[in-house]
């Protein structure tokens, strides 16, 4: 089926469906296709979408939804569940962060352009034809090949109805850190997509390194159903979690230390620690071992981000700190 053609409100309810949507032609034939898992609950409620392989070598989210889709039942549904696994298949068909065709990368894009190139075109149809139908989005990323993040869960930082519903989804989705981001959000992302809508939402985090990690698969898993305990779309007791660190910051990865001169990066600073701005982090290495730079912390702060990948190149970020969470007086 085109996407063009497809109406979320004429699913019929108690069902489950599996659908590829074609979004653009490939240049070798066929088209560029969005897989869909839709469940349809029998009961009237919220609709929840969940998003997975915005970038291509993110994979626990993209083995998450299938586990989630085997294990919700349309006759124990209250509301739609609506899952799209792989967003950007393009890049997840060359394993890379961003798409092989237009360079793009489509967790920047948003809300997207339906007759621009093809990462404009994919976000163009998810903000048309998925997230305005959408109570609550989440969407799963992790640190993909080059990056290492503790596993976390994003969400809005601020006192009103929007950024207290989507606190109270992130407690109840139960990562391990918690990390709350003040409006306005980084333009270009999913979930800046969903703010601007007055849609609440979340993401997610997790160290990286090219694999499929079984215990962030399950993380995920279970924080979505959870959400999906808190807004009465299943019943159930929330299996969460033990909540290590809350904090608070911008929360774009955009705005990093970047390596000052390309080489081999050896780090000295491990995830979640405490650093004092100044502090050496580690250190750029020629290919015969002699330091052609160091990387030192902009701020005080943890470890919120760190270069997994020793190579990089110069402008390659390599580390990012946030800041813990302090209670209002």
């Amino acid at each position: 089926m085109r996407i063009r053609d497809f109406a979320l409100k004429d699913l019929p309810r108690a069902t489950k469906q599996s659908a590829w949507l074609d979004i653009a032609p490939r240049a070798d034939g066929g088209n560029w296709q969005l897989p869909l898992l839709t469940i349809i609950g029998a009961d009237d409620g919220p609709t929840l979408l969940v998003l997975a392989g915005v970038h291509g070598d993110e994979y626990e989210g993209i083995a998450a939804i299938p586990q989630i889709y085997r294990l919700t039942q349309a006759r124990e549904l209250r509301g739609r569940l609506v899952m799209a696994p792989v967003c950007n298949m393009p890049a997840y068909e060359a394993a890379q962060r961003s798409s092989p065709i237009d360079g793009l990368n489509l967790a920047r894009v948003f809300p997207g352009d339906i007759d621009s190139t093809i990462t404009r075109r994919i976000a163009g149809w998810l903000c048309q034809k998925l997230l305005p139908h959408a109570d609550f989005l989440i969407d799963l990323h992790t640190g993909g090949i080059a990056y290492e993040l503790p596993t976390l869960i994003g969400y809005v930082h601020d006192d009103g109805a929007l950024g207290q519903a989507s606190l109270a989804a992130a407690a109840a989705f139960g990562a391990p850190v918690m990390w709350g981001h003040p409006l306005p959000l980084p333009a270009g992302r999913s979930i800046s997509a969903a703010t601007s809508l007055g849609i609440p939402s979340l993401y997610t985090e997790a160290r990286g390194g090219g694999g499929c990690d079984v215990d962030v698969v399950a993380c995920f898993r279970d924080g979505v159903l959870n959400v999906m305990k808190r807004l009465g779309m299943i019943r159930g007791d929330l299996n969460r979690r033990r909540l290590t660190h809350h904090l608070v910051g911008d929360g774009n990865l955009d705005t990093v230390i970047h390596a000052p001169v390309a080489g081999f990066f050896q780090r000295e600073v491990s995830l979640l620690e405490h650093v004092k701005a100044g502090q050496r982090l580690g250190a750029i290495l020629d290919a015969a071992g002699a330091e052609s730079a160091q990387v030192k912390a902009d701020r005080d702060g943890l470890i919120i981000m760190l270069r997994g990948l020793p190579r990089v190149q110069a402008g390659d970020g390599i580390a990012h700190i946030a800041q813990p969470r302090h209670k209002k007086k």
